[in-house]
């Protein structure tokens, strides 16, 4: 399976783990590129720079041929540890940056400079061609079947749309799930494929059993959009619990929203609970669960090693 981003990342299969806010660990990370994939994790899973650090140490440790590993920064003011984050892989190393949710600009520049790739997130052709301009390596072209904040477009559309405009390889992130689905991928033209939600139920996932489980048990019927976590539309699992406190926003969250002085600060209070809402669902078992998935769970029916998971994906 050589594509252009087993050539980019010297991986045997054009397959990257996605970064998962709190699921994606050095643990799942270690054993995709000892299967052959490379793997990524949110720098916001670390609360301090000197755990950041200890993490890029482990994955230097464990990398072997034939693997990658790289971090996913969240690169807008939202994030206010960016900076120090961005300092901290350019200085300890890592094969490549995933950006999401602002302007890749100063990452690529300072990643660049010390031989870090960047791969950058995008939902349409403006982004695509603003952040090929700026000098990314790849494109992430997330579509409407990724899990957490997914875009508007489907898979098909969106592949063939930026592999007709843009001059970088194109990665697919969203609706795969076994290697029919990475096989229809690279057929509409993508040089490879970002996957996450098959991977939570991995047995080196740090999420509750339930959580687990619930992956196994729930399919892509099952995966609704939410309002309730982050004020932006997110993918998650229609638990009890989910269907009991609905979908939108409150009634005083969306009169908020309307004030353009408001709206700012709602999001990001919204954002916070979110947040601690879904960091406790994924770290302590109550009823209180809101579990963020993909429709691609659709083929998770064991709760398994990432290996395995692997090899559903390439074989």
């Amino acid at each position: 399976m050589q594509t252009k981003l087993t050539q980019l990342l010297n991986i045997n299969y054009p397959i990257i783990q996605a970064p998962m806010f709190l699921v994606s660990n050095t643990a799942m990370v270690i054993e995709a590129m000892h299967s052959g994939i490379a793997g990524c994790i949110p720098a916001l899973n670390y609360r301090t720079l000197d755990a950041l650090k200890k993490a890029i140490h482990e994955l230097k440790k464990a990398k072997v041929a034939g693997g990658s590993f790289g971090f996913n920064l969240i690169v807008n003011k939202s994030n206010i540890k960016y900076k120090e984050q961005l300092r901290v892989l350019c200085e300890e190393g890592c094969d490549f940056i995933i950006t999401s949710l602002g302007s890749p600009e100063e990452t690529i520049k300072q990643a660049h400079q010390v031989g870090i790739k960047v791969f950058c997130d995008v939902v349409d052709l403006k982004f695509a061609q603003k952040v090929e301009a700026l000098g990314a390596d790849a494109i992430i072209a997330v579509n409407n079947e990724a899990g957490g904040h997914r875009g508007n477009v489907s898979p098909e559309v969106l592949i063939k749309e930026l592999v007709s405009h843009c001059n970088i390889p194109i990665i697919s992130a969203g609706g795969v799930g076994c290697k029919a689905d990475v096989d229809k991928m690279l057929g509409f033209g993508a040089a490879g494929v970002s996957v996450g939600s098959p991977f939570i139920a991995s047995t080196e996932a740090n999420v509750t059993n339930e959580y687990k489980q619930a992956c196994v048990d729930y399919g892509a019927k099952d995966i609704v959009m939410t309002e309730r976590i982050s004020g932006t539309p997110c993918t998650v699992i229609n638990t009890p619990y989910v269907q009991k406190i609905g979908t939108k926003q409150t009634w005083l969250e969306a009169i908020l929203n309307k004030n353009k002085k408001l709206k700012k600060w709602v999001k990001m209070i919204r954002f916070s609970i979110g947040m601690r809402a879904t960091e406790k669902a994924a770290t302590q078992a109550t009823y209180k669960t809101v579990w963020v998935a993909g429709p691609s769970i659709e083929f998770t029916k064991d709760i398994q090693p990432v290996k395995a998971i692997v090899k559903r994906l390439t074989h």
